[in-house]
């Protein structure tokens, strides 16, 4: 009888020790998993994750790797695997927290919840520049982006032709995604032209004789003319006064800009012959294309433009940025020669 309640009570103290085990490994596992899936495992060494379009699951674990992303890749490549990421990668650019879990990592880069990026840009002189700027802050390279921009039959479905297509970037602040395609991005930017070129401002335009691109091809001269915005209107009236009058527009800035030479301060009459469509002092007429990315306020400035009788004007010589304009021949010679004579005596010789 004593023997029996001896095994007796060891087969009880065999069963709870049994399950002591059992609980303590459900635990562990149970810790195991949860630290896996919820553990803090972002290191914080990096501020964002890109995937590029087209990128795979190896292609993402290799850059979490390389750049120290999480500290244990191998239980990021678990759980990624158990949350089906291998099979749901998307591009973008996104924002690490440092401590974040392998669940809400995952989460975040399977659902494509990334985080926009803000793109400004003003006064970019060339395409190329813009092109070069905008590939640093997107995903597509320049070469996509001017690929696309020297498309005659691309950009001719928005109504462009490849000279005049740059006066469609508008500058302003914009905010999209990192991967945005650079189709999506012309479109983008075709969109909020659109919103400008309001129905009235549409109509201010045409009562000048001009279209929208040619009102912005004079913008980008009267931009690159005048150094204070206070004096832009002024200067469109005495530029749309010579379009009126058939009188060529004899712009410094288109002179500049078909040399590709922007170092020039002082245009000498040798660099007035340069064979170029853009030389407004061969040809009369607007040039085929803007010499710079016009701003908002020289393109509102050809459109609320200053009427008044100017047809010459030269840089003043105080050097202000300001311009002294005149109505004759005469008057002009006599305020191009004080700012010549200023030219010399700073010994600025081109």
């Amino acid at each position: 009888m004593t023997g029996k309640k001896q095994g007796s009570g060891m087969f009880k103290k065999f069963i709870i020790a049994f399950v002591i085990v059992i609980v303590v490994l459900l635990g562990f596992t149970g810790f195991n998993y949860y630290m896996k899936y919820f553990g803090p495992n972002v290191t914080g060494k990096q501020q964002y994750l890109y995937i590029h379009t087209g990128a795979t699951f190896n292609d993402v674990f290799k850059t979490i790797q390389t750049e120290g992303i999480v500290k244990d890749t191998a239980s990021f490549s678990w759980a990624a695997r158990n949350m089906n990421y291998v099979n749901r990668v998307k591009p973008g650019k996104y924002r690490l927290h440092e401590g974040q879990g392998n669940r809400k990592l995952i989460n975040m880069l399977a659902s494509g919840t990334q985080e926009p990026v803000k793109v400004e840009f003003h006064g970019l002189r060339l395409k190329e520049q813009f092109a070069g700027f905008i590939s640093k802050k997107i995903e597509p390279d320049s070469i996509a982006i001017i690929r696309l921009l020297d498309s005659a039959s691309f950009v001719s479905k928005y109504g462009f032709t490849k000279d005049n297509v740059y006066v469609m970037f508008m500058p302003d602040s914009y905010q999209m995604y990192w991967n945005t395609s650079p189709e999506k991005f012309f479109k983008r930017m075709y969109d909020h032209y659109q919103n400008f070129w309001t129905p009235e401002r549409k109509k201010q335009a045409a009562d000048l004789n001009l279209t929208p691109q040619e009102v912005s091809v004079l913008a980008s001269i009267v931009d690159a003319e005048a150094l204070h915005d206070d004096e832009m209107p002024a200067v469109a009236g005495l530029y749309l006064n010579r379009l009126k009058k058939g009188m060529k527009l004899d712009a410094d800035p288109t002179v500049i800009f078909a040399l590709n030479d922007f170092t020039i301060k002082r245009v000498l009459n040798r660099y007035l012959s340069y064979n170029s469509p853009y030389n407004t002092y061969l040809h009369t007429g607007l040039p085929p294309g803007p010499i710079m990315m016009p701003s908002v306020n020289a393109v509102k400035a050809v459109l609320n433009y200053q009427k008044n009788d100017y047809l010459y004007m030269c840089a003043k010589a105080d050097f202000s940025g300001y311009h002294a304009f005149a109505t004759n021949v005469a008057d002009h010679l006599v305020n191009a020669h004080k700012f010549q004579q200023a030219l010399n005596e700073r010994n600025i010789l081109r």
